[in-house]
């Protein structure tokens, strides 16, 4: 896969990388190990029932880039059948517990939380790194500081730098959360507000590490796709994804085709219910349900439109994706206004100018085009190979450098 991204990562990948550890180069790269229990379903295609969303495919994307430079990277997810140990485009992978083992109540601690300490063991790491608000960067960052191993957290969401808006269920979870997040060595950001959102809630200095994306090889194919959908939308089914307004925006625009691709959750199995129902009488929108991520991105190939119908977000990996086919944004969330800036698609506020917006970039070639090439322009220009891994590659080097790590790799053993 060809790996790429903003071009501005580099610059910004020191500004707060660590305030502790030395600069001096280690005699190795540190052994790494991404954190993110569905990972492993973007990172092999034989998982593609399993959910994907924007984090699961970040880890693997970052995980299978650093193995491809030669680094000892594992990743520690699920189980689900994969051999322990097994390697996965060049990524060691421990499953931790199956998704739905244990007995409610019990289960936090068995098998979920001794499974995760087990599997965090067997990786054996110097740096571990997550990602989004909830339960596992406490128990991650607990982990480390047992061990005198490093940690390094990436904010997921705005939502996930504001404690009264952040998305996680039970108390429980926001403390361990809370928790966590003050005992990270390094705490990345997607976007320049989620440093501001960071500094003023929590006064925790971020340093930004932009989205990374697979960019298609074949730029020619891409612009001579037969683009046959014209308005795609991608997304787990949740409410504050809104995907019944996308069904009804379907409704009000007869003459386009529409193509959702969403399965449920286990949080919320009514949403895709609702779904399901309102769309059974718009003969023009199509359901796809959950789809693997190699399968979504070639739908991303055939789209003219790509909505988000989302109240909230961080930085979407579904916006790269559509930008990387040259596929313009109809969206309610602009992330650090690049839509407006770069003439990517259009940023809306209402119902009304959604369907507007769809109308009016499906419908006319000119406009249409124009965005597009704006996408392709964007993504040519801003995204590369080097830029993407400068903030990730520079936060783990200067981390492995510190004082829990000597100049011949030595550490204290998890065996």
């Amino acid at each position: 896969m060809q790996l790429a991204d903003a071009s501005t990562a580099g610059s910004a990948a020191g500004s707060t990388a660590s305030t502790t550890a030395a600069t001096a180069s280690p005699a190795r790269p540190p052994r790494v190990c991404f954190v993110n229990l569905g990972a492993v379903a973007a990172l092999d295609s034989g998982h593609d029932d399993h959910p994907v969303g924007g984090e699961e495919v970040q880890h693997a994307l970052l995980a299978s880039a650093f193995a491809a430079k030669g680094w000892d990277v594992s990743l520690v997810t699920h189980d689900l059948g994969q051999a322990d140990g097994a390697r996965i485009d060049g990524v060691r992978v421990h499953g931790c517990y199956a998704p739905h083992a244990g007995w409610p109540g019990l289960r936090f601690i068995t098998p979920r939380w001794t499974g995760l300490h087990a599997a965090l063991r067997r990786a054996d790491a110097d740096v571990y790194y997550t990602s989004c608000a909830g339960s596992l960067i406490g128990q991650v960052a607990l982990f480390a500081q047992l061990h005198q191993r490093r940690t390094v957290f990436r904010i997921a969401s705005d939502t996930d730098c504001v404690p009264a808006r952040v998305l996680v269920g039970t108390a429980r979870e926001r403390a361990l959360y809370h928790w966590g997040l003050r005992r990270c060595d390094v705490v990345l950001a997607q976007t320049p507000l989620q440093v501001d959102l960071m500094q003023q809630h929590h006064r925790i200095a971020a340093a930004l590490a932009p989205m990374l994306i697979d960019l298609p090889e074949d730029t020619a194919a891409i612009q001579h796709a037969p683009r046959d959908i014209d308005v795609l939308w991608v997304a787990n089914l949740r409410a504050l994804k809104r995907p019944e307004m996308l069904v009804e925006a379907a409704r009000q625009l007869p003459h386009l085709k529409f193509h959702l691709v969403g399965g449920a959750t286990e949080a919320e199995p009514e949403v895709a219910e609702r779904v399901t129902q309102a769309a059974r009488d718009v003969p023009n929108l199509t359901l796809h349900g959950r789809r693997g991520y190699r399968d979504t991105l070639t739908l991303f190939a055939r789209a003219r439109v790509f909505v988000s119908t989302s109240h909230t977000e961080g930085f979407p990996n579904t916006f790269l994706q559509a930008w990387a086919h040259e596929v313009p944004s109809v969206s309610f969330f602009d992330p650090d206004g690049l839509v407006a800036r770069h003439g990517l698609g259009a940023r809306i506020d209402a119902f009304e100018a959604l369907v507007q917006a769809i109308d009016r970039l499906s419908s006319d070639p000119t406009h249409h085009a124009h965005a597009a090439q704006a996408c392709r322009t964007f993504m040519r220009t801003r995204y590369r190979r080097d830029a993407l891994l400068a903030p990730y590659e520079q936060a783990f080097m200067t981390l492995h450098s510190g004082p829990t790590d000597d100049r011949t790799g030595a550490r204290p053993c998890l065996a």
